[in-house]
Formats: structure tokens, C-alpha cells, sequence
């Protein structure tokens, strides 16, 4: 490894990291600063091992990695891109509502209806799951999402307020593409891993209302926090899902 502070990760990972894990967490630090941004490719793993200083056998296994969380996506012949929420693919990673039918193709986008866009300050629950302080300004969108005329899932958000400047209602309603991939366009944040929490539940009479269902109707009520680079919690979203249609798919293994 060379001694310069700025690639060596003798300074940035305990002694006990394997050379690898070290190397791993450089590439990221690359990724979160947006060294290479989201679609683009990046270095070879030849190229990158000559600026760590690092075997193309180390380098190999540290992209392994990045490529099994779904951080680089690699292509034959064509090289390694920096993973992105505007592909495809990528945009069912964190939807699991599937149309009993199981043809998400078939049945098309949702119409996404923006109910609210507010700044506010953070009840304690929420600033505890984002890391923040009670009170921080944060942003709570409300939408609906309708499959085929039929309101089928509510969504509400809260954004730390700093990362989010400058999104509006009006911002999201012309953005057409995935939230996500708006995110990490728009702000340059990329939701990278998530975890939920699924429960059933009544709704109230607002979210009965958005929903167009009686209140003695169970949901699916899912509660998710997704992260950007380094688990830096950056979206509570908890979500209520009506499974008359529908039902919450999720591939293991």
C-alpha cells in the first residue's frame, strides 16, 4: 500500500479489516463524495488497483462486494457502472406490491398523486430514526400511488431537511421517473440498502378516505428506512397497502 494519507487505508479501517474490506471502503467514500455518479463507469479493476497500491486480486474481491450489495453493477465486456435507481431492474428492488396477476409489465406505472409537501420539525420517533435531533427540520411528503384508477398504496415520508433542500410539491409532481432515482439525480443522494417492518393494520378515517376503503378494512402497513452509503439513514417511509389486488412479494435466496 502507498503511505500517502489520502489512498492508504491503514488510516481509514481498523488494523483488523481485511485488506479487501479496507479497500472497499475507500471505493465508497469515492461513491458517496460522487466521484463516479450513478450509470457511470468506473475505473477498471486494474486501474484502481494501481492507484491503492493494492494486488488486481484484492481489488477483484473488494468489487465483488460492492457488486453483491447492489452498489456497481458489472457488464460483460463493457466494464463496471456505479448501480443506479433510473435503471429498469433496479426500480422493483425496493416496490415488493406486486398485482396478483404478476404481471407488473402489464399493468403499468402508477398515477402518483402528491396529497402534501411540508417542512417541519421532527417528532422524536422520526428524528431517532434518522439520526437527528428532535426538532431538526425535516421534510413529510403525503402520496398516493393508483394502479388502473384504483388507490392502492399511501405513502408517508419524512426527509432530513438539509439533504432535501429545495424539493416541493411541485417538483415531485413533474418528476415522472422512480422517487429514488430523482433523489439521486436531483440531490445527489443514492438509497442504497432499506429495512421494513410489515404489520397489518386499520386505517383511520383520512387514510380510509385517500385509500377509498371503510375503515374496518385491513392493510398492509409497511415501514421502511432506507440508507444512503456508510448506513446513514436517510427516508422514513411508512406506507399502507391494500392487498384486495395485490399482494407483497419478496425473492429470497
Amino acid at each position: 500500500m502507498t503511505t500517502n494519507s489520502s489512498t492508504t487505508a491503514d488510516h481509514l479501517a481498523p488494523a483488523f479489516s481485511p485488506l479487501y474490506q479496507q479497500i472497499k471502503t475507500l471505493i465508497l467514500r469515492s461513491l458517496q463524495a460522487g466521484e463516479w455518479k450513478p450509470g457511470e463507469p468506473i475505473p477498471s479493476e486494474i486501474e484502481l488497483a494501481a492507484r491503492f497500491g493494492v494486488s488486481q486480486g484484492t481489488m477483484r474481491k473488494a468489487i465483488d462486494e460492492l457488486a453483491a450489495e447492489n452498489l456497481v453493477v458489472r457488464r460483460q465486456g463493457k466494464g463496471t457502472f456505479v448501480a443506479t435507481h433510473a435503471e429498469q431492474h433496479v426500480q422493483y428492488r425496493f416496490l415488493k406490491l406486486v398485482p396478483d396477476s404478476g404481471d407488473i409489465a402489464a399493468e403499468g406505472p402508477a398515477v402518483r398523486t402528491i396529497v402534501d409537501c411540508k417542512r417541519q420539525r421532527a417528532a422524536a420517533d422520526v428524528a431517532r430514526a434518522l439520526a437527528l435531533r428532535t426538532g431538526d427540520a425535516v421534510l413529510q411528503v403525503r402520496r398516493v400511488l393508483a394502479y388502473r384508477g384504483v388507490p392502492t398504496i399511501l405513502e408517508d415520508l419524512w426527509l432530513p431537511g438539509v439533504p432535501f433542500k429545495g424539493l416541493t410539491a411541485e417538483r415531485l409532481a413533474q418528476w415522472h421517473g422512480p422517487m429514488y432515482a430523482m433523489f439521486e439525480t436531483e440531490f445527489g443522494v443514492r438509497m442504497v440498502r432499506a429495512e421494513e417492518k410489515i404489520r397489518a393494520v386499520l386505517p383511520d378515517d383520512e387514510q380510509a378516505a385517500l385509500l377509498q376503503v371503510n375503515t374496518a378494512t385491513p392493510l398492509l402497513s409497511v415501514e421502511r428506512l432506507a440508507h444512503t452509503y456508510h448506513d446513514t439513514p436517510m427516508e422514513l417511509r411508512r406506507g399502507l397497502y391494500r392487498t384486495d389486488t395485490h399482494h407483497y412479494r419478496n425473492e429470497l435466496g
